[in-house]
């Protein structure tokens, strides 16, 4: 796989299995670049088929995306995973309120650009390039509003890494919860079944391998849920952890992949919330197990008397489970 874009010539980003991407993100930029991800809802705002939305089903792990908003491509990505349905990020706030709240979630590493580019500066150069159909900026050089992802050539791919001066191996940003684990003896055993499914598609196993550690796209759609912890109120991503609601044994492979069968916790308050040491209520309410000492809390400046705020209505059914194996804990 790509790990970095140096001279073109040499790598083969030509190749039939490596592809060039432009995607228009603006409004939405610093969310999926700070992130590590595109969105795109599934279809127009009036239901309607939109075929750069659909773009986001074709790309594959290793293609290269051109990062253009405000009128300039100020970094370049790789895709790491490839789409995913996934709820509508709620750190997007009022931008695209017109959206659909289902869109398609790809997973990418940015880098920025050496260069950052205009493309209107260069249209000359660019415009006999572009695609005749579904193009990311008009022949003037102006942005496409309707496009999202486009495809574009070999050809176009390869003189934008020119004039971005991609010379030297740019270090694509990994996002911050991609890091070594050592899991524990139940998480190897449970990482051993998953390997040893074969009735599990390879790319599902994959997912499900990469969730059962908190890790892919069951942590990217967690936040895309709740970007911070939701206690602490910690928005540090490389300091929380998406933390499973209804416990990994209990729930189905669909289960284990779902961003609203999660809630991303601070360290200390993630082992209290996967011990059952608490809870909470649909509304934002704690709940603190008798055989919780009080001192912890204080210690840990947690206050149980807080309503942390709702939960989306979806993680309701998760929370409910959660609640009941609470409630059955020893004290």
């Amino acid at each position: 796989m790509l790990q970095g874009v140096s001279n073109p010539d040499t790598l083969g980003l030509g190749e039939a299995w490596m592809a060039f991407w432009w995607v228009n993100h603006k409004q939405t930029r610093d969310h999926e670049v700070r992130g590590g991800y595109l969105w795109s809802p599934m279809r127009n705002a009036n239901r309607t088929f939109n075929q750069t939305y659909e773009n986001m089903r074709l790309v594959k792990p290793g293609d290269v995306v051109f990062s253009y908003a405000f009128g300039r491509i100020a970094y370049i990505g790789q895709v790491v995973e490839a789409a995913a349905a996934s709820p509508k990020p709620t750190e997007f706030g009022n931008v695209g309120d017109y959206w659909s709240d289902e869109g398609w979630l790809v997973s990418v590493y940015f880098a920025p650009a050496p260069k950052p580019l205009q493309p209107k500066d260069h249209i000359a150069a660019i415009a006999p390039m572009l695609p005749a159909r579904y193009s990311p900026i008009q022949k003037n050089g102006n942005g496409n509003q309707g496009c999202y992802l486009a495809g574009i050539s070999d050809a176009l791919g390869h003189l934008l890494l020119a004039l971005l001066e991609v010379e030297a191996q740019p270090t694509f940003t990994t996002p911050a919860f991609v890091h070594d684990i050592e899991p524990d003896a139940e998480v190897l055993d449970d990482l051993h079944d998953i390997q040893g499914d074969a009735t599990i598609p390879e790319t599902q196993r994959l997912q499900l391998a990469k969730a059962r550690i908190g890790q892919g796209l069951f942590r990217k759609r967690v936040m895309l849920v709740e970007p911070r912890c939701k206690v602490t109120g910690v928005e540090d991503t490389r300091l929380l952890i998406a933390s499973h609601i209804k416990p990994w044994r209990d729930s189905t492979n669909a289960e284990r992949v779902n961003g609203y069968n999660g809630i991303m916790l601070s360290p200390h308050v993630d082992a209290l919330f996967d011990e059952r040491l608490i809870s909470f209520e649909d509304d934002g309410k704690m709940l603190v197990h008798p055989s919780l000492p009080r001192d912890v809390l204080d210690r840990w400046s947690v206050d149980p008397r807080a309503n942390i705020g709702k939960f989306h209505p979806q993680q309701s059914t998760f929370l409910q489970h959660h609640r009941k194996l609470f409630a059955m804990k020893a004290a």
